[in-house]
């Protein structure tokens, strides 16, 4: 018996797929093109810049603001919650969702990077990948150049120091720096 479900329903399904699937190119290519015009878009064209985001993503949240250049694989996978702001250039590799909180502070350079590939080389070169979910709490500070891998889900009120690259979950309420991102101290 066959399996009938398509790459996009594998993907969405947190499962393995392959990514140059048309259905996957086509959205990918939805994506860039929003992202183009945003990031191409006159820095002080805020109403247009809200309304490509609104359509590019999943939920965009009220008084919240990504500025400039902003790049994701799907958009549709990436949530903001309200009152957020990310200074210019978040990637949101958004194979699987990244969910990013209220009133979350996201410096320049932030990585939110949700994409796994197989370690043998056999799938790997076959172009097989998969992703696991991210998530950014409330109130969530993500310094300059963080990097926050695959799985990773970050909680409420915490801060992340700049160029810290996050691979385990850190609970609310902390400071953690480092690569690997390590407490170092409860707020």
């Amino acid at each position: 018996m066959s399996d009938e479900r398509t790459m996009r329903d594998r993907m969405l399904a947190g499962e393995p797929y392959i990514a140059d699937d048309p259905v996957l190119a086509q959205e990918s290519q939805r994506a860039q093109r929003l992202t183009h015009e945003l990031n191409t878009a006159d820095p002080n064209d805020h109403d247009l810049r809200r309304r490509l985001l609104t359509e590019l993503l999943g939920g965009f949240g009220e008084d919240s603001e990504v500025r400039p250049p902003f790049h994701c694989d799907y958009g549709y996978q990436t949530t903001i919650g309200a009152r957020t702001f990310a200074n210019w250039g978040l990637v949101s590799l958004d194979v699987a969702t990244v969910t990013i909180g209220d009133d979350v502070q996201i410096g320049p350079g932030v990585q939110l990077l949700t994409a796994t590939h197989p370690i043998d080389p056999g799938p790997r070169r076959d172009k097989w990948e998969a992703a696991e979910p991210i998530v950014i709490g409330d109130n969530v500070w993500l310094g300059g150049g963080v990097i926050v891998c695959p799985g990773v889900t970050i909680g409420a009120d915490t801060v992340v120091g700049a160029g810290s690259v996050v691979v385990q979950d850190l609970p609310s309420g902390v400071v953690a720096v480092g690569s690997p991102a390590k407490v170092i101290r409860s707020i």
